[in-house]
């Protein structure tokens, strides 16, 4: 009992953002406006879970996060023609593919030079990949294109096995939630695309 309540108030931080991102990640399935505020409170938390493991990239993305958080919730509870924030699923067409996929490869490449270059990151190219296609993921997510989900799961994979490496073991427990999750709202998103 003594090494659980040990290990809860050296992760107290961790637990707590973790526990808010689970509830962002139901409410994303759930297609609930709601999503966004425990976005913001999930990445402000995590600013500093990521800063003590030295996960620049990530920790970054977390104030990207909070303004993506912002202008989804903005987006999604605009009033659709009388329908009360109703943003309906959209699938990607091959010109926003394209654009997506130079964005993400700039962004790549952009993160990677400044890990290696100035920070003492461990992992700056896989930190890199997650946080650049995670930059690109959440954008479509408040766009509802129902394709952020495959990303969320590539992201959600590979993340796992970063947040192993740092002995991060509540997030990785909310990453293969994530993970499993993602699958659960591409195919409910599908669903209700059809």
């Amino acid at each position: 009992m003594g090494n659980l309540l040990e290990c809860f108030l050296q992760n107290w931080l961790e637990i707590i953002a973790s526990i808010t991102g689970f509830l962002y990640i139901y409410f994303s399935i759930r297609q609930n406006i709601l999503l966004w505020l425990f976005g913001i409170i999930t990445s402000f938390l995590y600013l500093f879970v990521f800063f003590q493991a030295k996960f620049y990239a990530d920790m970054s993305l977390q104030v990207y996060y909070v303004v993506i958080s912002v202008y989804g919730w903005y987006y999604w509870g605009k009033d659709r023609q009388g329908t009360e924030n109703r943003l309906g699923i959209a699938t990607l067409d091959l010109r926003v593919l394209s654009i997506l996929v130079v964005i993400s490869s700039i962004l790549f490449y952009a993160i990677s030079y400044l890990l290696v270059n100035y920070t003492d990151s461990p992992l700056p190219y896989w930190d890199s990949f997650t946080t650049s296609i995670s930059i690109v993921a959440t954008w479509m997510l408040a766009r509802k294109y129902i394709e952020q989900w495959i990303l969320w799961m590539i992201v959600n994979f590979v993340s796992i096995g970063l947040y192993l490496y740092k002995d991060l073991f509540f997030t990785v427990f909310l990453f293969v939630a994530y993970f499993i999750l993602a699958i659960i709202g591409y195919f409910q998103w599908k669903k209700e695309l059809s």
